[in-house]
């Protein structure tokens, strides 16, 4: 089976607030863009992904991301993060009805193709299927099968909201790089750590970071 990924990136001047105490207002719109450009470079070289759709308002993220490869589908509904994956799959839908989809966040700046593959692979066994994020509170990735509806509930404990919506939780061993997005400090440390795009560290090396 082979996925077509929807990634949602939200417009950069608003993104990253929580990383504050590591990144000022000037940088932090680009690290956000760097996570966004690593994540989706990464997924598009994933074996089992056909493409990548990115649904944004943002013209530097759309350019950018789009110059990589991606689809870029506008955020017409403007209405969150959970309207625009059901927008953004719709238009994915439109052109292939039986497409399996995944929504996989943007701020995966670690993120490995063939630990992302292990994921869809598993993910292909149900109907409808999730990977908590390293927290264990998040979602990392939400998959559907050809047929499926998405359903997604991003957004405050959606491991618990979508596991209640009946979608199976993957437990995977051997992909962290899929479940370590960047929220916080502490975060981006775990990222580093694991290893990160050029990209994102390119603009790490300007951060003054605690512990790094």
């Amino acid at each position: 089976m082979h996925w077509t990924l929807v990634i949602p990136v939200k417009p950069l001047a608003r993104a990253k607030s929580r990383l504050a105490d590591t990144a000022d207002d000037g940088l932090r719109p680009g690290l956000a863009l760097a996570f966004a450009q690593d994540t989706v470079a990464a997924a598009l070289a994933c074996p089992g992904v056909r493409d990548v759709a990115v649904v944004t308002d943002d013209g530097v993220a759309g350019r950018e991301l789009g110059a990589l490869g991606a689809r870029i589908v506008p955020d017409e509904p403007g209405g969150g993060l959970n309207a625009a994956l059901e927008h953004a799959v719709a238009a994915v839908r439109a052109a292939r009805p039986e497409s399996a989809v995944a929504a996989l966040n943007a701020d995966l700046p670690a993120l490995r193709p063939a630990e992302l593959d292990l994921v869809l692979a598993a993910a292909a066994e149900f109907p409808r299927a999730f990977l908590p994020d390293a927290a264990e509170i998040g979602t990392t990735l939400l998959a559907a099968s050809p047929g499926r509806e998405l359903q997604p509930a991003f957004g405050l404990d959606s491991r618990a909201r979508h596991r209640a919506s009946g979608a199976v939780e993957l437990a995977l061993t051997g992909v962290d790089s899929v479940r370590q997005d960047v929220d916080t400090g502490d975060d981006l440390r775990a990222a580093l750590a694991l290893g990160v795009g050029p990209r994102t560290a390119a603009v790490a090396e300007r951060l003054l970071i605690p512990g790094q």
